[in-house]
């Protein structure tokens, strides 16, 4: 039997990259999958193949991110275009939801472009990603994506963690009323999301859940990186784990 999703007052969102930590996610207890590649990079637009084969493992709401690089979100016409087309395939290929941002280069909400791509993403709900977090003014930009018609926002509070971004998020759920769900990301763990939740009136959260695992390499060349110096190590992969999604659903379930 499949876990009802996530408990019923608060709802987890799990970011994965990869079909494993998909099916970890829903495992444990997860109510919703958020799909993208390279998570080091904070998350990029997946492959269709991975969505494809994500689809045919869970059966869990699978919200597919739309960015088409790292950095940060301003996005020149071509990456637009890119970012369009990404959404069409989504779409066809049964994505359940959206997540996407984008911003002025003055640090506002880009509501034109947001606008646009809102319109290729209908009918399927869109969260405003952690873009959010890189705004001048975070109570303007909520009204101006409450106006928009986003369905949620990903947001750390504009600092470094949830936990740091605490009291701003509290403010962001006060204001919100209800009209768009704010949900509390970066760096959740067991160790400090009760506080999150009950800190910030928040009834959805977003993690990653993840633990190390080795490579089944047993043949290894330690000469040769194949990312950039900043990049992962090469022979270990990070995955959801049952164990942590289940230990995150169970504090949520007892969080008042």
């Amino acid at each position: 039997v499949l876990w009802a999703a996530s408990c019923d007052r608060f709802l987890m969102e799990v970011c994965v990259d990869s079909v494993e930590s998909a099916i970890n996610a829903e495992r444990g207890g997860a109510g919703r999958i958020e799909l993208c590649s390279s998570l080091l990079e904070g998350g990029i637009t997946p492959s269709i193949g991975l969505l494809q084969v994500v689809k045919e493992n869970v059966q869990i709401p699978v919200y597919v991110m739309i960015r088409p690089r790292g950095g940060d979100f301003l996005y020149t016409d071509r990456e637009v275009e890119v970012m369009r087309r990404d959404v069409e395939l989504m779409k066809i290929h049964r994505a359940d939801g959206l997540v996407l941002g984008a911003l002025t280069e003055d640090g506002r909400v880009d509501a034109e472009l947001c606008m646009e791509l809102l319109a290729v993403c209908r009918p399927l709900p869109v969260t405003f990603h952690r873009a959010f977090d890189m705004v001048h003014d975070p109570s303007v930009a909520l009204e101006t994506l409450v106006s928009l018609g986003f369905e949620r926002i990903l947001t750390s509070g504009c600092d470094s963690s949830a936990l740091e971004g605490l009291p701003l998020i509290k403010r962001l759920v006060e204001q919100a009323k209800g009209r768009i769900i704010i949900m509390p990301g970066g760096g959740i763990t067991e160790r400090n999301l009760q506080r999150i939740l009950e800190g910030s009136g928040a009834q959805e959260f977003h993690c990653s859940a993840r633990s190390g695992k080795d490579s089944a390499m047993k043949f290894r060349n330690s000469s040769v990186n194949m990312g950039a110096s900043l990049s992962a190590p090469e022979y270990s992969l990070k995955v959801a784990d049952v164990a942590k999604v289940r230990t995150l659903n169970a504090i949520a379930k007892n969080t008042l």
